[in-house]
């Protein structure tokens, strides 16, 4: 039987109401540990009893104490516990671990027709005086829902109301800036970076509002909000630990790669399974330096990881290329095509680029401009990356 929870979202109370026995490796020995009444048995495993509503917060428990979840089961009323045979049905792990395969992707849990109700956090205002237009970092509470994600997916907002036709508001789709644990750090949040969307009508020049920019940008804490997906699979992180990820980013095209970089520097503790040891470097164009969304978050993370993260600016409108024209991603691209091209040759490099459509055709002309030294053709060189799984844009 379906129930409606008080934020909308469903809920199955047969399952709210029953155990699940987690099989754990890997648990450190410990006060915490002596105390638990499952003991850990010399095969280096233990079995664990755990309510439905507390299911979460042991996961997170523990990872804290470094274990690994090997395998999650539903106790039927003939399971014996504590290692014995339990003949429950077995369900899939509520984890968050990295999937193996793109197969293992989580995709459109929640779906237009039957979104999920979460309620708005914050709103943060990332632009600083002296910059151009309003970008605002949104936290959503999913709390009560089955919306798991990873980085570089994507979710759908659903605006209110209709459109000039009197229909429903379609879903736009936008970026997660968040890790697969949240900005909390509990599994429960999904964080947006939204620029509102303005300009002037061409013909009647008219000053004219994004409609789901300008709702989320002026959301209220506590407000409601419809949210689908997750999707995409395009811009998703790979599992090498000592990979060399470049990210190349405009404006709010730095979501994902906010998501990528606190994935690898922010959340070391948190993740034990993934300790990221290679070079990752960030590539973000805009107008002003106000205009530099995480500005102070990426520079603290640089300074402390010098060796494994690198940040460069293209600011348009305070920088100069070397003809002396205005200063925009493809110039830093250029500047930096030797050293790029190095990388790039290296089997475990993935280049990520997000943001404005219009920002690909500079990217290729500079790193044409290199490839060229060595009688490569980018193009077709391009071709193969992409056919590695190793090109990866999303651009609007």
């Amino acid at each position: 039987m379906k129930t409606q929870t008080a934020l909308g979202v469903k809920t199955n109370t047969e399952y709210g109401s029953r155990t699940f026995v987690y099989e754990v490796e890997g648990l450190r020995q410990s006060n915490i540990t002596d105390k638990t009444n499952s003991p850990i048995r010399r095969s280096g495993t233990v079995y664990i009893t755990v309510p439905y509503a507390r299911m979460n917060q042991e996961m997170q428990r523990i990872t804290r104490m470094g274990g690994k979840i090997i395998s999650i089961k539903a106790v039927s009323e003939d399971s014996q516990m504590n290692g014995q045979t339990t003949t429950g049905e077995t369900t899939k792990p509520m984890t968050q671990a990295k999937p193996k395969s793109h197969k293992d992707v989580p995709v459109n849990t929640y779906r237009p027709k039957n979104p999920f109700i979460g309620k708005c956090l914050s709103s943060t205002e990332l632009v600083r005086e002296g910059g151009e237009g309003t970008v605002r970092h949104l936290v959503f509470d999913l709390s009560g829902s089955d919306l798991h994600y990873l980085e570089g997916q994507s979710i759908g907002i659903i605006p209110p109301g209709t459109d000039d036709k009197g229909k429903p508001h379609k879903l736009r789709l936008y970026s997660i800036a968040s890790t697969r644990h949240g900005d909390n750090l509990d599994d429960q949040t999904v964080s947006l970076c939204v620029r509102r969307l303005e300009y002037n009508h061409p013909e009647t020049g008219e000053r004219i509002y994004g409609v789901c920019s300008s709702y989320l940008c002026g959301m209220e804490e506590g407000a409601d909000v419809a949210i689908t997906g997750p999707v995409g699979k395009e811009m998703l992180l790979p599992d090498d630990e000592d990979a060399t990820i470049i990210m190349i980013a405009t404006g709010t095209g730095i979501a994902p790669f906010r998501a990528f970089i606190w994935r690898m520097f922010k959340e070391r503790e948190q993740n034990p399974d993934y300790q990221f040891k290679g070079l990752a470097w960030l590539f973000f164009g805009c107008a002003y330096t106000p205009n530099i969304l995480y500005k102070e978050e990426l520079e603290e993370l640089q300074r402390q990881f010098p060796d494994n993260f690198r940040v460069t600016y293209a600011i348009s409108r305070e920088q100069k290329n070397k003809d002396g024209g205005k200063m925009y991603i493809q110039h830093r691209i250029q500047e930096n095509a030797d050293e790029l091209w190095d990388h790039i040759q290296k089997p475990n490099t993935h280049t990520y680029i997000c943001g404005l459509k219009g920002m690909e055709g500079g990217i290729d002309e500079g790193m044409s401009a290199v490839t060229g030294k060595f009688d490569v053709d980018w193009s077709e060189y391009q071709k193969q990356l992409k056919k590695d799984h190793r090109w990866h844009v999303e651009t609007y």
